[in-house]
Order: C-alpha cells, then sequence, then structure tokens
C-alpha cells in the first residue's frame, strides 16, 4: 500500500490499528484521497484479516471532523453529487460488512462523515475531555448525513434523539453518548488504548436496542416523523431550509438511503439555501483566522463594570477557562454579576466540579488590583466620554506593557478616548453584543494609529473565548449597530403609518429574521433605540411611536411594556394580519444600503466581511448567505 494519510499497524495480539493523520492539514477530514486510501487499506485487510481493526485519530485536533467541504461545494452536476454520496455510502457500507470487530476510539471532535465512519464500525469508546464532541451538522451546511448517518445513528439511539441530533446539528459531550447508547464505553485519556484493545478483541456482541427503540425504528417510524415535521414546522420554512424536511422524508421513506432518491439528493445539495450556508462557514472559517495571526495567548483577564454587559463578559471568560477578576464600586455590584453568571455555569457545565471551578474563577476585585496581572483588561462601564478616558488613563499606568487596553464602548469614538492615554495605540474595541452568551460575534475595532500587535492579541483573545473576531475600524456604530439602526427606525415609520407592529415582525420573520424589528428594538430598550437612533440613523425627528412610548416609560421587555406587553418573560403580541406587498423589502433595503455605505467607507474591508457580520452579529437570514450578496443574487436574477 501506498498510504499519505493513513497510519496501519498490527501488534503482538493481531489487532490493526489505523490511524488518519491528514498530510498537510490539521484537522482530519474526508477527503477523495482519504477515502480512496480508506478502501485500499480495506483491500489489504480483507488479504490478511486481523483479530480486529482500531481506527483512531493521529491529530491533537481530534478524530475527524467531517468530509472535505471544499470538495462538496465545487459540485456543479447531479451525477456529482450522486458520486459523492455514493463514494461515503458504499465505502461505509463495506466497513459495516468486514468479517473481523471494528472500533472507533474518538477523542476530539468526531463530526458529520467522521461520525459516519464510526457508525459504520461495531463499537465505539469515547475518550471523557472536553473536546470530545460527537455530532452530524451537515444540516447547518443546508445538506444530509448521506453517508449512512441518517440509517445508523437511529438504529444506535432511540430515533426522536437521532432525528434532534441530526436536525438541529447539535453534538453531544462523550458521557452523553454513552449514557445514550452511542458509544460503548467512555474512558479517560490514560486508558484509552488498552480500554480499545479490550473491547475489540471481547467478542461481546454489537448493542441491541431496546423493544421500545426498535418500534420507533420500525414499525412507529411514522409517528416520530410526525412528531418531527411538526417540531422543524416550527422553527424553518421549507422554502428557506429544505434540508431538514428532507432528513426526516429519507429516513422515513426510504431507511436513510440518499441514493434511493436522487430528485431530492441533487434538490437539496444543489439547492440556493446549501451553497449560501457553505458560504457562511467559510466565511466563518475566515472570521476565525483573524485569531491566528498572534501567539500570544490570554490567560488572566480583568474587566471593569459589573453591568449587565461587563459581568456577562467576565462570566463568559470564566466559562471559557480563564482567570478573570471583575471590578466595579462596591463589592454588592460584582456580588450581583456573580450571581447572574451561576444561570450560565449551571446551563453550560454539567459537572459540578468543573462548574465550581468556573465559578473560583471568576474573582471579586473592586479594589482592582487584577488589572497589574491581566493579559487583556477590558473596560465596561457606562457610555460616558470623562468617566472612561479617567478609568483607561489609570489603568495603562496599572497594567503590563504587553497587556491589552480594550474597551467596550458601542457609540464613542476610540481616538477621543485614546487621548488621555500615555501610549493612545495600544487602545483597542472590543465590542461584545448583548446576550453575551448567546452572540457568537465581537467586533474588534481598530482606531487611527492602533498598535498592529495590540489588534493580533485581541483577536486571538477573542478566539480563546470561542467567539468570531471582525475587525472594524473606528466609526460610530462600527458595522452591526450602524446597519440595525436605519432598519429599526424605518419599522418604526412603519407603524406611524399605520402598520401594527405584529405584521412587520411577522413580514420579516416571513423573510427568514429570528425576530421581528420591533420585537428586537422592545428587548434592547427603546431608550437605547431613541439614542442610536439620533447618533447613528441622522434622523432628526424619531419616529412619533417611539419618541411618546419613551416619553411614557415604556422602554420594551425591561420595563414590562413598548410595543408589545410582556407577562412571565413572554411577548403578548395581537395577530399579525395580512403582510402588504413588498414590506419586507421596504424594511431590509436601508441595511443592506447601510452596508454598503460601510463597506465603500472602509469601516469593514469587504462586503463578504459585511456579510459575515451582519448575520453573525443580528441573526440576518443566514439561508440568504447575507445583505449584500442577497441584494447581488437579487440582481442577477433580474431579467435583463
Amino acid at each position: 500500500m501506498k498510504l499519505k494519510h493513513w497510519k496501519l499497524d498490527r501488534d503482538a495480539d493481531g489487532l490493526a490499528w489505523a490511524t488518519l493523520d491528514k498530510a498537510d492539514a490539521a484537522a482530519n477530514t474526508l477527503s477523495s484521497a482519504v477515502t480512496d486510501e480508506l478502501a485500499q487499506l480495506l483491500d489489504h485487510l480483507e488479504q490478511e484479516p486481523p483479530k480486529g481493526l482500531v481506527f483512531r485519530s493521529g491529530k491533537a485536533a481530534g478524530f475527524i471532523a467531517g468530509a472535505d467541504i471544499e470538495e462538496f461545494s465545487s459540485l456543479d452536476s447531479a451525477e456529482g453529487t450522486r458520486a459523492l454520496v455514493a463514494r461515503g455510502w458504499d465505502l461505509f457500507n463495506r466497513l459495516a460488512g468486514v468479517a473481523y470487530p471494528t472500533l472507533a476510539l474518538i477523542r476530539g471532535h468526531c463530526l458529520g462523515g467522521g461520525l459516519e465512519l464510526s457508525l459504520a464500525c461495531r463499537y465505539r469508546i469515547v475518550v471523557d475531555e472536553p473536546g470530545t464532541k460527537l455530532g452530524l451538522p451537515e444540516v447547518m451546511l443546508g445538506i444530509v448525513p448521506g453517508w449512512g448517518g441518517m440509517k445508523r445513528l437511529p438504529e444506535r439511539i432511540a430515533a426522536p434523539a437521532a432525528l434532534d441530533m441530526m436536525l438541529s446539528g447539535r453534538t453531544m459531550d462523550a458521557r452523553k453518548a454513552k449514557r445514550l447508547g452511542l458509544a460503548d464505553d467512555c474512558v479517560p485519556p490514560r486508558v484509552m488504548d488498552a480500554a480499545a484493545r479490550g473491547l475489540v478483541l471481547s467478542g461481546r456482541p454489537a448493542r441491541r436496542q431496546p423493544l421500545l427503540e426498535r418500534l420507533l425504528n420500525g414499525p412507529l417510524r411514522f409517528v416520530v416523523a410526525a412528531q418531527a415535521r411538526k417540531q422543524v414546522a416550527a422553527k424553518a420554512r421549507p422554502e428557506h431550509y429544505p434540508a431538514p424536511y428532507a432528513i426526516i422524508d429519507l429516513w422515513h421513506k426510504h431507511g436513510g438511503n440518499a441514493l434511493a432518491a436522487p430528485d431530492v439528493l441533487d434538490r437539496i445539495v444543489r439547492s440556493p439555501t446549501a451553497r449560501n450556508l457553505v458560504r457562511i462557514f467559510f466565511l466563518q472559517e475566515r472570521l476565525k483566522a483573524f485569531g491566528k495571526k498572534s501567539a500570544l495567548a490570554a490567560r488572566r483577564v480583568h474587566v471593569v463594570g459589573a453591568g449587565i454587559m461587563g459581568g456577562d463578559i467576565a462570566a463568559w471568560c470564566a466559562l471559557r477557562g480563564l482567570t478573570v477578576t471583575l471590578q466595579d464600586q462596591s463589592l454588592e455590584r460584582v456580588a450581583a454579576a456573580i450571581g447572574r453568571a451561576a444561570p450560565l455555569f449551571e446551563r453550560r457545565i454539567r459537572d459540578p466540579l468543573a462548574r465550581r471551578a468556573a465559578f473560583d474563577r471568576l474573582i471579586p476585585d473592586p479594589e482592582g488590583h487584577g488589572a497589574a496581572h491581566a493579559d487583556v483588561v477590558i473596560e465596561a462601564i457606562f457610555e460616558d466620554l470623562e468617566a472612561k478616558r479617567g478609568l483607561l488613563a489609570a489603568l495603562e499606568q496599572r497594567m503590563r506593557p504587553e497587556a491589552v487596553l480594550a474597551t467596550n464602548t458601542s457609540s464613542l469614538r476610540l481616538e477621543d478616548l485614546a487621548t488621555a492615554l500615555a501610549s493612545p495605540g495600544r487602545l483597542v474595541g472590543i465590542h461584545f453584543f448583548n446576550p453575551v452568551a448567546k452572540m457568537p460575534l465581537v467586533e474588534v475595532v481598530e482606531p487611527d494609529g492602533a498598535d498592529p500587535a495590540m489588534l493580533a492579541r485581541t483577536h486571538a483573545f477573542v478566539r480563546t473565548i470561542d467567539k468570531l473576531p471582525l475587525p472594524v475600524r473606528s466609526a460610530p456604530g462600527f458595522l452591526v449597530n450602524a446597519v440595525l439602526a436605519p432598519y429599526l427606525l424605518e419599522a418604526m415609520r412603519c407603524v406611524d403609518e399605520g402598520i401594527a407592529p405584529a405584521t412587520i415582525d411577522a413580514a420579516m420573520e416571513a423573510f427568514g429574521m429570528p425576530m421581528g424589528p420591533i420585537e428586537l428594538a422592545d428587548t434592547v430598550g427603546l431608550d437605547i433605540a431613541l439614542a442610536a437612533g439620533r447618533q447613528l440613523a441622522g434622523a432628526t425627528e424619531p419616529p412619533r411611536c417611539l419618541a411618546e412610548r419613551v416619553e411614557r416609560k415604556e422602554l420594551g421587555r425591561k420595563s414590562g411594556r413598548g410595543f408589545y406587553a410582556y407577562q412571565d418573560g413572554r411577548t403578548v403580541k395581537a395577530a399579525a394580519g395580512s403582510i402588504p406587498d413588498g414590506l419586507a423589502q421596504r424594511l431590509v433595503t436601508p441595511l443592506i444600503d447601510r452596508a454598503q455605505a460601510l463597506v465603500d467607507a472602509g469601516i469593514v474591508a469587504d462586503g463578504d466581511l459585511a456579510d459575515a457580520g451582519v448575520i453573525f452579529g443580528t441573526g440576518f437570514a443566514p439561508f440568504t448567505g447575507g445583505p449584500l450578496h442577497y441584494r447581488k443574487t437579487r440582481a442577477d436574477q433580474q431579467p435583463q
């Protein structure tokens, strides 16, 4: 055999170990070259069968990240689509049918085609580490798990859980995989090789599903499919996101074999949604790459300001493993912020000891001693120029020279803040979005004269805490807030014209937005929306409906009433009524115009980054590929 990506070893017990270490790549993916070599490897083992075969990774990054997205994105014909799906389907069926026992030893991420390979093995052992995640995220790219995942996952775990996993794209950790029956065992790293050897040579039969699970994957399959369709319909329109509906139908009607419905397969893979979601995947990878330009790893963070934003930033950093000192004017304010961190830690961290460790990393520091030891210092106090300037000047005197000094301002010019510093070039902006735990984007703001090394360290820090850094120039509202302001104001002008708020929101939710603009304004706070409109949209007269509500102290969700009433945290809406023709286009046009203007002005480097920022910062309908891409696509579709 001539193997470039795989290594095959045999030990004294006659056990074969197949190690995947894809050449010239940081992570393992199942490219055509990798799967061709796997077929060679199976040919060789067919001639000299081993006592057992263990698959493992030679990468520190994880097991297998999935198929090669570059190959998928280059498909341009129905024949090419079927050939790519058949390649994995036939290969993994062959693996599932070998005479000797097989085992996947999973440490780190095991996603997409990687999980499908492991499902074709008789056994799976998962390593109990935080980085071990298993999932079939194909739906996030607008496609289906066509290499056997739709068939074999419901054969391993209960069909409702399997469908939920495929339809949501969510991953599960090692312990949950063991609990649901996806993994045969969950072991610590120190014994993983011994556990794999013992299990694959044990002669133990593969796990058999309990009777109820077999019924749900057999005669009662229609019940599970009907419930799944109802759940998907509540979240995604078939015209926007066809893939989840296809997954249900392919499992229900064809046993998970995508090749049995070639028309469905080709329609999904080559749909505009799939192309746009793949586009977003590559945009996300581009944002991640900004965090690789500095070797300086942040371990300690000091946050000044324990309000909603500052406290949530501190809690998120502690959750991601950093040691955080949190400063404010009183211990009571810091204690309140730490109290707000409790639900986040409870929701995100299952292990009580790990949860306790996260709390231990979030350290009250009302005197601000942590600033002297931090790698990153974040100012997150109220939006007052003089207060921020005085604080930043005091912090600079206490910080280490190589540490990052950042402000979380959303409205003030960084150049005005930096005049108080002895070294103005060290100040950068690091603009989080609310709620911090849910919003993946962070704008890294570059003022005039910024130190490139500080910017690189800031981007690296943002990736360290598992956020997506977007480089933007210093300007009012940067990118995200600047595009939202005219969008929200146009929606409120529609209210002034007599269109019901619920109708406006329904129009944009039908367009594909996760939340309508009126409810979004209520969520942000109408007082904040009023101030932003004056500053960012150049509005001399705010919409009447907005000004009147602010005057009555009806500020939105936080006051219990705004455009809507709120009861027990839920929005109370009237029926939407009929949506006027062209309403969604009217509302989205100011947002798109502003995004293009910001690209033209150099606030964000190019249209692709603008699309990425608006998608990950506002939730702009992902299936469109972003606002500027959406406009271009519509223009291309217009008759000449």
